[in-house]
């Protein structure tokens, strides 16, 4: 089988090899994969940022759809020719995240990804695909989807009618976008892009502010807000955009703090968390449980996730230097022919 490494030494050192294919054991699966999606944390496990550089050569890539083609002994929850996606964190199955179940997440520093033609997977940690969804739709939704979930449905816990900051036009923004939306709630979407904030508003969004040529976007969103401010903050930026964040959230309203594009740390007004009675969540990704119950919810409304742009398996370099460009709007896939 084709299978592509990493050592973390960037986009252009990435290796196509030739491996025996893998027979599953006990409690095991083996997946045909079909479709990859890509997220940012790629990058840094790609380009060696920090802790995510690979201790050793390592098979990138966390997200994946594809087909149950060999069971092991005592496998139970699956048959051959189901349509599974993989978790993110395979011991994360249901509860709160603790630290027995926060490890060996998917492509990371010190566990196999799923940039392979074939993959072995317990059979505790893939879930079913929404039946209406092609494999590379499907193969968004363990890392982007669930976040948003995790985000939307469980910490902030989103009511019909209630204002939503949401940052930014990327997988996870559009994800926010969707199932905000849905569930009736007001999205409000800031972007640098004129178009891409048209697309958001032909999503659902009811406010959209261009950050380039309104910098002080805060003070827009109050303005929509008629001064109070929205009920929920998206943080996608992180380092000291939080600031902005906690300026355009209500007085006890709260703020799931999602991503790292604006660095990992900075200084923070401490008065204004005080002051606002803010809650700040910090959202790693999600469980089993978590997708498996978004999933039904996706199947409910039909939802369709945001492809925007598909490359074939083979161009993974060529991909991941369209997600390093930041211009997509929704998510970036692979497909084996």
């Amino acid at each position: 089988m084709k299978v592509f490494t990493t050592f973390g030494d960037g986009i252009d050192g990435l290796k196509l090899n030739e491996l025996p294919m893998p027979n599953p054991g006990t409690g095991e699966i083996l997946v045909k994969m079909t479709a990859f999606a890509l997220n940012y944390r790629d990058l840094l496990v790609i380009n060696g940022i920090g802790s995510w550089k690979p201790l050793s050569n390592r098979i990138p890539i966390s997200d994946g759809a594809g087909e149950v083609v060999m069971i092991g002994k005592g496998v139970s929850r699956w048959k051959v020719g189901a349509r599974v996606c993989p978790i993110f964190l395979p011991r994360w199955l249901d509860g709160e995240l603790t630290s027995e179940k926060f490890v060996l997440p998917l492509g990371g520093a010190a566990s196999d990804g799923v940039l392979a033609e074939y993959v072995i997977f317990n059979e505790n940690s893939v879930v079913a695909v929404p039946n209406h969804l092609f494999d590379t739709e499907a193969a968004t939704l363990p890392a982007a989807g669930v976040t948003a979930w995790h985000a939307v449905a469980r910490r902030s816990c989103v009511q019909p009618g209630e204002t939503v900051l949401i940052q930014g036009t990327g997988g996870v923004s559009i994800f926010l976008l969707q199932l905000v939306h849905a569930i009736g709630g007001l999205p409000i979407v800031i972007s640098s892009n004129d178009e891409k904030l048209s697309r958001a508003k032909d999503l659902g969004a009811v406010g959209a502010i261009n950050y380039k040529t309104l910098p002080d976007w805060d003070k827009e969103v109050l303005d929509l807000t008629e001064g109070r401010g929205v009920d929920h903050v998206m943080e996608i930026v992180g380092g000291e955009n939080l600031n902005r964040s906690l300026k355009a959230v209500k007085i006890s309203g709260s703020i799931s703090f999602i991503g790292l594009l604006g660095g990992f740390d900075g200084n923070i007004n401490t008065n204004q968390f005080i002051s606002k009675n803010v809650r700040i969540h910090g959202i790693e990704t999600g469980s089993r449980e978590m997708l498996e119950e978004m999933n039904r919810f996706v199947e409910l409304h039909k939802l369709k996730p945001v492809i925007d742009k598909t490359f074939a398996f083979e161009e993974i370099c060529e991909a991941l230097k369209y997600l390093e460009s930041a211009n997509h709007f929704g998510k970036i896939v692979l497909k084996i022919n």
